[in-house]
């Protein structure tokens, strides 16, 4: 959904932007996509470092930006941490030239620049002046909230800290998945024998229909009791289950059913998967319920901070995906980045960084909702 802002001039504009973004971005560069005279989102980039060509820095942020539908203008915003730099011809803003070189390639592409301005810790200017000055903060004010739960004022790292888990909770769900593992792990799958915990035999209960259980979680995704998360966490560790658990999460109950079948026919005989469901993986096809997905997100990163460190990488490859899915390339990057810490070779992870570093994003994220 897309909330229609008003700027009336360049201070103003620069004041609902976090509002566009979701944050108020520090250290990078935001290009924002216009269609006539709205913008519909931002895109946050990291400041080009010293090692980078700015050519394909350029090349690389206008192809991103020209993806999105109907795009024909685009306003650009840089954040950073650097001051201008006063020299007897005037002020010098920071990384100028890398702004040049996003507006001529913005220009090459047939793009019209609506404006483009720079916040520094010590106000704010304009690179479109031959004699920029630098108005104050206050100018800008603060930014526009569309709802009452909204809270921009953190950085595009803001979120990403996995939630609170108390060290009981966390004992709780350790144990819960130890007994869980041992009992799957049965040599030669033993019977029961009628003396296990009542609560793990509900666990196992629960196991009998996977795609029911992966929507169940999403009724209650931070009151998950400790059996119920150490079941989810043995799924998220089997890529199987995983793999259904994604899909279905982006898609629904019935995909999720399909993928399931899909991936026991695969692994049963070498059957192919479907397109419709191998592609959602690789952000195509249909835009996924973004509130579900902002559930589903809620149920892992909370797996995720209950669960030892060993079983961590899957809830955390889990939430990166979600969060890659959701257009929050940045957090997913953090995900990955603790996933690193615990596993460095873990699989999906791996292929996950080489699409976040390659730039890819998904398709939905370049498609215009209507209008709040």
């Amino acid at each position: 959904m897309t909330t229609v802002l008003h700027a009336s001039d360049s201070a103003d504009f620069l004041r609902v932007v976090p509002t566009l973004a979701g944050f108020t971005p520090r250290q990078s560069i935001v290009l924002l996509p216009f269609r006539g005279s709205r913008s519909y989102g931002a895109m946050r980039l990291d400041l080009p470092d010293d090692g980078l060509s700015l050519e394909e820095y350029a090349d690389a942020a206008v192809g991103l930006l020209s993806r999105v539908e109907g795009t024909d203008a685009v306003a650009l915003v840089v954040y950073t941490d650097a001051e201008a730099h006063p020299t007897r011809d005037g002020l010098v803003l920071p990384f100028a030239v890398a702004v040049d070189e996003l507006l001529g390639c913005a220009d090459d592409a047939g793009l019209r620049v609506v404006d483009a301005l720079c916040v520094t810790p010590g106000g704010w200017s304009s690179y479109l002046v031959d004699e920029p000055v630098v108005g104050a903060l206050s100018d800008i004010g603060a930014a526009p909230v569309p709802r009452s739960d909204a809270d921009v004022s953190g950085d595009q790292f803001a979120g990403v800290e996995l939630p609170t888990a108390d060290l009981a909770e966390k004992e709780r769900v350790g144990r819960a998945l130890q007994e869980l593992t041992d009992l799957l792990g049965r040599e030669g799958h033993s019977p029961l024998t009628g003396r296990e915990n009542p609560l793990l035999l509900a666990s196992l209960g629960m196991l009998e229909d996977i795609p029911a259980f992966f929507e169940s979680v999403l009724r209650t995704p931070d009151e998950l009791p400790p059996f119920a998360t150490a079941a989810l966490l043995c799924c998220l560790d089997r890529p199987l289950f995983r793999d259904v658990a994604i899909t279905q999460w982006a898609t629904d109950l019935a995909g999720g059913m399909r993928t399931l079948d899909a991936q026991l026919s695969f692994a049963g005989s070498g059957a192919t998967v479907p397109d419709d469901l191998g592609l959602v993986f690789l952000g195509r096809g249909p835009a996924p319920d973004v509130e579900r997905l902002r559930v589903a997100l809620s149920v892992v990163r909370t797996a995720a901070a209950r669960a030892p460190r060993a079983s961590r990488p899957a809830p955390l490859t889990a939430a990166a995906w979600l969060s890659w899915a959701l257009g929050r390339s940045t957090h997913a990057g953090r995900y990955l980045e603790m996933v690193h810490e615990i596993d460095p070779q873990y699989g999906l992870a791996e292929l996950l960084g080489t699409m976040i570093g390659g730039a890819m994003l998904p398709e939905w994220a370049f498609r215009r909702g209507p209008v709040e």
